[in-house]
Formats: C-alpha cells, sequence, structure tokens
C-alpha cells in the first residue's frame, strides 16, 4: 500500500469506527434503559423481582422516563469521550507524559540515548519526515510506540529496555516500524480510539462506583436494587469494552503485520527488526508494561504491553512466532535467552552518522554542493511516504557532508536558534547589520553569539543542506519554553521581513518552522479534506504549476514548456502566470487550498510539480528546496532520494 492509499484507507477507517461508536452508544442506551426500567419498578414495589417481564418494561414505564433515560446515557458517553479526547488531544506528547516518559534532550552525552536520537533522525530524514521528539519510557522491557494526530505532532516512545538490550540494526528496524505507523496514520486512530473506547467504559466506570455505594449503604433488601443497578451497568459497560477491545485489536493486529513489513522494506535488512522480535521472546520481561496508562493505549506499542485473559481473541498484537515467521520463513522458532544486561548492544555504536561508507561518491557530490542533479520525474511520486534503503543511504550522506560544527549546533536548543537566524541574515550588510541589532535587542543572551560564530559556515551551505539543518534542528526548538517559542518565532518574522521582501530560501524555511512548531506548541490542527479532483481546485494548481516553472527557468519559452509538461499530467488547461508572485503570496494561498485535497488526489499534483521542476531533466538544489517546502504544506513527506 502506497502513501496516499495508506492515508485514505485512515480515513476511512475513521469513519467507520466512528460508525461502529455510534452503533455501540446505541446497544448501550437500548440496554440501560431495559435495565434502569427492572429497578425502577422493582424499587417502586410495581412488581417484584421475579415477575418483573420485558412486557412489564415497556407497559409499565413512563414514556417521558425513556427520553430521559437515554439521554442521560448519551450525555454521560459523550462527556467521557469529549473529556478524554481534550486530554490526548496535545497528540503524541500527551501520551508519552502518560506513561511516565521523559524527553531525550538532544544534547543529552547518554551513549544509548544518542545511538537512538542518531536512529530516529536517520531515518526521519530519509522518509521526509520531521525529526520526532523521543521519550524515554522508565521500563526494563523491550517496546515502542509512535504517538500523535499526524506527521507534525508525532513523538516516538521507547523503553529503557529496548535502548539497553538492541544492537543498532535491531533498534533501526524497531524506529523504522514506528516510522511506518506515523506515515500511515495509524497514530491519529489509534488516539480517536482512546477517546471513543473511554467513553463505552465510563458506563461500567460508573456501574462500579455505585455498585461500591450500594456495597456501604445497604441494610437488608433495600439495598438491593441499587446493587442491582450498579452490577448491571459494570456487566453492560464491560461488555461494551469488551466488543470495543475487539475492534481494536483486530485494527491494530492487521497494521503490525503492515508495519513490519515496511520496516524491512526502508531499511532493506530484515534480520534487525525480526531479532528485535526474537529478544522480546527470550527476554524475561519481554515487551509488557507495568504502568497503569499501558493498558489503554496497549494498541500502540511495537510488541504486547499487556498480559490479557483470552489473549489470542484480546491481543493488540499477532503472536511473535508468526510476525517473525512472516518475515523470516525459515525460522527455527528458538528464542535466545536475553539476560538483564546486554554487553552486546553498545558494541556498535556510532556516535553519529560520521563513518558513513559505501557511497563515497554520493558524499563528496553533495559536499561540492552541485548546482544540478540527473533525476527521473518519476522518482518523485514513487518515493513518498515509502522510503527505501536508497533513501536511508542518502540521508545518511546529507548528514555526514554536512559540517560537523552546524549539525552540533542543530542538536542544541540555544545554537539551533543561532542557527536559524544565522540562515535569515541577508547578503546585504546594511541590512544585516539591522537584523543583528534586532538579534542583539531581542535574543536571549548568548544567542547573538551563536548567530555570529555560525554565519560564516551558513554562507558555504547550500539550499539541501540548510533544509536538512532546519529538520534536524526541530526537536532542539521544541524543547524551548511556550515564551521562548513565541519570541523565537517574532525575531524569525522580523529577520525576514527585514528587507521587505521574501526570497524562496526565507519561505521554504519559515513554511517548515511553522508546519512542525505550530502543533507542538499550539496543539494539531486537524485537516479535514474537501475535495476530490484536481478540477475543483484548478485555479490554484496552475497558480502553483506557475510559480515552479517561473522559479526553475530563465526563458520564458523554457517556463512555458516546463507548465506544459505539468498541466498535462493535470489533464487541466489555462495560461501560465509569469507576474511577480511577490512574497510568494499567491504560492502560499494556492497551497492553503490545494491542503484540502483528499489523499488519493495527491500524487497527480505532486507528479505535474516534479514535470515542471524536471522538464530540463535537470533539479536544482533550489528547484529541490521548494519541492520540500511545497510538499511539507501538503503533508506528503518527501524523502531525500529526489536529489540524487
Amino acid at each position: 500500500m502506497d502513501f496516499f492509499q495508506a492515508q485514505d484507507t485512515a480515513r476511512r477507517k475513521t469513519l467507520w469506527i466512528a460508525f461502529l461508536f455510534f452503533a455501540a452508544v446505541i446497544c448501550l442506551v437500548v440496554l440501560t434503559n431495559i435495565l434502569v426500567a427492572f429497578v425502577y419498578l422493582w424499587t417502586n414495589n410495581t412488581v417484584t423481582a421475579g415477575s418483573i417481564s420485558i412486557a412489564d418494561v415497556f407497559s409499565l414505564l413512563p414514556t417521558e422516563y425513556w427520553f430521559w433515560i437515554s439521554s442521560g446515557v448519551v450525555g454521560v458517553i459523550a462527556t467521557a469521550s469529549i473529556f478524554k479526547y481534550l486530554v490526548v488531544r496535545g497528540g503524541g506528547r500527551s501520551i508519552a507524559e502518560s506513561l511516565g516518559g521523559t524527553l531525550i534532550l538532544q544534547n543529552t552525552t547518554d551513549t544509548g540515548e544518542r545511538r537512538l536520537l542518531n536512529v530516529v533522525e536517520e531515518m526521519a530524514i530519509a522518509g521526509g519526515l520531521p525529526v520526532p521528539p523521543v521519550y524515554l519510557i522508565n521500563e526494563p522491557s523491550i517496546n515502542a510506540f509512535a504517538a500523535g494526530f499526524g506527521i507534525d505532532d508525532a513523538v516516538i516512545g521507547i523503553n529503557r529496555g529496548t535502548v539497553d538490550q538492541l544492537t543498532r540494526d535491531e533498534l533501526q528496524g524497531v524506529v523504522g516500524h514506528e516510522f511506518s505507523h506515523i506515515l500511515n496514520g495509524d497514530t491519529g486512530i489509534n488516539l480517536r480510539l482512546i477517546a471513543i473506547l473511554h467513553g463505552i467504559l465510563f458506563i461500567g466506570i460508573i456501574g462500579y462506583v455505585i455498585l461500591r455505594i450500594g456495597g456501604v449503604s445497604r441494610r437488608g433488601n433495600n439495598g438491593m436494587p441499587i446493587l442491582a443497578l450498579g452490577i448491571g451497568l459494570l456487566v453492560i459497560g464491560y461488555a461494551g469494552t469488551f466488543f470495543g477491545n475487539l475492534i481494536k485489536a483486530a485494527v491494530s493486529r492487521q497494521r503490525e503485520y503492515l508495519a513490519d513489513a515496511a520496516s524491512v522494506q526502508f531499511t532493506r535488512n530484515p534480520q534487525g527488526i525480526a531479532d528485535a522480535l526474537k529478544k522480546i521472546g527470550g527476554f524475561s520481561a519481554g515487551s509488557t508494561m507495568s504502568s497503569a496508562s499501558a493498558n489503554e493505549v496497549s494498541h500502540m506499542f511495537f510488541g504486547q504491553a499487556s498480559k490479557l485473559f483470552l489473549n489470542s481473541i484480546m491481543s493488540t498484537h499477532p503472536p511473535l512466532d508468526s510476525r517473525i515467521r512472516a518475515i523470516e520463513p525459515r525460522w527455527d522458532g528458538d528464542f535466545p535467552l536475553v539476560t538483564p544486561a546486554a554487553e552486546s548492544s553498545m558494541a556498535d555504536l556510532p556516535e553519529t552518522a560520521a563513518g558513513f561508507g559505501g557511497h563515497t561518491s554520493l558524499i563528496q557530490g553533495l559536499a561540492s554542493h552541485d548546482s544540478t542533479i540527473d533525476i527521473e520525474p518519476s522518482v518523485l511520486t514513487s518515493e513518498i511516504g515509502q522510503p527505501s534503503k536508497q533513501s536511508l543511504d542518502n540521508a545518511l550522506a546529507i548528514i555526514d557532508s554536512t559540517a560537523m560544527e552546524l549539525r552540533e549546533a542543530a542538536h542544541d536548543p540555544w545554537a539551533s536558534r543561532g542557527l536559524i537566524y544565522a540562515m535569515l541574515l541577508d547578503s546585504d550588510e546594511t541590512v544585516r547589520n539591522r537584523q543583528l541589532d534586532h538579534i542583539d535587542d531581542r535574543a536571549e543572551p548568548g544567542v547573538p553569539d551563536q548567530v555570529r560564530r555560525l554565519h560564516p559556515l551558513v554562507l558555504d551551505t547550500d539550499a539541501l543542506h540548510r533544509v536538512t539543518l532546519v529538520e534536524m534542528a526541530m526537536p532542539a526548538l521544541k524543547e524551548l519554553s511556550e515564551s521562548q517559542y513565541q519570541r523565537f518565532m517574532s525575531n524569525t518574522v522580523v529577520l525576514i521581513k527585514a528587507d521587505r521582501k521574501i526570497d524562496l530560501h526565507e519561505w521554504v524555511l519559515h513554511r517548515i518552522l511553522v508546519k512542525e512548531l505550530t502543533p507542538h506548541f499550539e496543539g494539531p490542527q486537524r485537516i479535514r479534506a474537501r475535495y476530490r479532483s484536481i478540477g475543483s481546485v484548478a485555479e490554484h494548481a496552475l497558480g502553483l504549476l506557475s510559480v515552479i516553472a517561473v522559479h526553475g527557468h530563465t526563458e520564458t519559452s523554457q517556463m512555458q514548456h516546463a507548465f506544459e509538461q505539468g498541466i498535462r499530467e493535470l489533464e487541466i488547461t489555462g495560461e501560465l502566470d509569469t507576474s511577480p508572485d511577490d512574497n510568494f503570496v499567491r504560492l502560499t494561498k494556492s497551497l492553503r487550498r490545494l491542503r484540502l485535497l483528499k489523499p488519493l488526489s495527491k500524487p497527480k499534483l505532486l507528479k505535474a510539480c516534479a514535470a515542471v521542476a524536471l522538464a530540463d531533466k535537470h533539479l536544482s538544489t533550489e528547484e529541490g528546496a521548494l519541492l520540500h517546502g511545497i510538499a511539507a504544506t501538503l503533508d506528503c513527506p518527501l524523502p531525500p532520494s529526489i536529489y540524487g
């Protein structure tokens, strides 16, 4: 399944889950009505307990009671679900924190944590994804999860046992599995399931409370109706939860197989994830979680997080042996004995991507800042959301060919701000001095020194490496406080506007910052897809293709030729617009509307964008940066494979 199909399936599955929730609510309403009616008639001595029948319930209970009972049940379920949704609406980090996770700081000196951050960063860049924050869960078992409403607010959580027990290849297999969940839209479904199931469960919680109250206050037979009500609500609530968990388990099990396969495709190393699964089977702690909050998010984990009654039915994950044999058909069935202290896990720990070999020519080509790179147009859409081993190799090459001092700056919350500011300094000395004065006056102490230190290095960095550095800096920037974030974004806008115009680099940088930092600090924003076809937004598609044609070519005839390649792909007609797009206002407006296309309509649009940019069979790093900004705005992760 490709990225766009997976995103469309996730959207449809959300609607299907909503339908199932509605059906479950109807069942709970009917059952609760009957239960309350029984108890009401029994309490009022209308009939004796042994003689109450369904006919009595329907004939003797006043009609208005049905309305109030139904409204009460719906109100309770809706309130509980909305409350839980508000709890998890903070996205991935709210889940990680509820499990006791602590954010791994980007400047950590712990070797295991450093290795983990390197693996996550490399694989995120390879997949064209924002580099997610990583949380460490203080659990000895081998497990991991990805959580978030979408790509931009996703986080990855890793158990301490995973860091301590797994080799780098095994860790890479687990992280690739989690990135697959992010790309396929599984994380958003998982968060909504938490809220939905909590609403159904809440009926049972009320029954438990009533049962306790009835047990304390009961005297003789007077408290029996209260006990009956409590037991009945408990049964109804947990019956609903039982079926809800069956749905959750069925959805989760299917997605685990797909994520395992995607990890193998990503790394081209089936042994990595297979060995990680084997270690779970041979480890005394397995993958189980001791956290009280783990059960309601069990469907998010890499391995089975809890031991359940009726395990084969209620398990959120397929059996370990089935998952391993799907990857390694000739496996002998033996699980290696894993001791609590795995000395081998640190033996292959590289501190950074440095030392990456086997692609020397690619590294040299990137390091030389070649202005154009040969590429096939079909690469763009075929690689989106389906990172490959080539994507990973390219990501490692790009990281390795980036100046070490700049990489270190991207990983520090203070220096990363200086890095972004340095990228925005103008080539005109008068404007640059005005920008530096603003930084001296408005930036936090120490940051201005970082700007002056990094600026000479940034000047020698091309568009491709600048975009990569911005992505690498995201986790460090997400460590800022709320006030620091507000000041940082305000300063960024001032620096961009200092020369009263916005160039391509500034536009791309600002697009990435807004798209990836806003969900983290201000909460995820749900985008509702509205348009099924390009024809519905043809005017904006023409505007987008015009911008790419104008920025990628110098002669009007070349622009026209490139533009025609794009409209041919979209099967629409229109005129090339060569008028100046001051500050990219038209482009931003067009992308805002095009972002509302449904997933299956986006590959055609992106293929048209690629056709325009590659009309001359070359992709400059500036065109690559523009395509990156466009793809990011459209929520389509663009891997670095497009650059070579």
